[in-house]
């Protein structure tokens, strides 16, 4: 197996990294009630996706 030569300094490893970063999660509208929600997921404040009711929120 193949072994580094040299040790990799942290700077060097971290320049690496720079771009390893988490991005923020994508938003949209609900099309019922017009709230921000997560895309593919039922709005958590009406309780719809898809157009159809796949639960009632919990006042």
């Amino acid at each position: 197996m193949a072994h580094p030569k040299r040790k990799i300094s942290k700077s060097r490893r971290d320049k690496r990294r720079t771009h390893y970063k988490a991005s923020a999660p994508s938003l949209s509208a609900c099309s019922n009630c017009g709230e921000l929600k997560l895309s593919h997921r039922a709005c958590p404040s009406c309780g719809y996706y898809a157009g159809r009711s796949m639960f009632v929120p919990e006042s």
